[in-house]
């Protein structure tokens, strides 16, 4: 039982229509797919260290502001966030960086040398030099980040 199976002309056509368009449909589909479950498969990065600027800005017992700018991309939006920090260190080794917005209502907050506090204008609240709450509304600390100097840089962890 030899039989051979011919293929007809309208059915060899049929056949190539229906290849051609899954072609045309694979290299549009993946891509498609790809774009729309990318950024879900993404994994957020472990540590985030950000870049403040030098060692040498930071006086010995003095708060110093240190501003940097930053992109967040969530999904396929990228926004640019400016943040604020303000680093301190009593000995010249041992870093703290403490955001420089309140904790009540994420007004900006400000040293103030001559009293050694740091001032929100939104309530008259006062934090101590470690970021404390000496009067006022805010409900708990300035938040504090982690720091770290490499080659004379400082870096802060996060800063979210």
């Amino acid at each position: 039982m030899n039989e051979k199976r011919t293929i007809d002309r309208r059915g060899f056509l049929g056949f190539m229509t229906w290849a051609i368009g899954g072609i045309i449909s694979a290299g549009f589909g993946i891509p498609a797919i790809a774009y729309i479950i990318g950024p879900a498969a993404r994994k957020e990065e472990e540590q985030n260290w950000i870049r403040l600027g030098s060692v040498s800005k930071v006086e010995l017992g003095t708060p110093t502001l240190f501003k940097t700018e930053i992109e967040r991309q969530t999904g396929w939006i990228t926004n640019k966030e400016e943040l604020s920090f303000y680093v301190f260190t009593e000995n010249g080794r041992d870093f703290v960086a403490l955001s420089n917005i309140c904790t009540h209502l994420g007004c900006r907050v400000r040293w103030i040398a001559d009293q050694g506090q740091f001032f929100c204008p939104c309530h008259n609240a006062a934090f101590a030099k470690n970021g404390e709450v000496i009067s006022g509304p805010p409900p708990r600390p300035l938040d504090q980040y982690p720091v770290k100097e490499e080659d004379g840089q400082l870096f802060v962890l996060g800063g979210g």
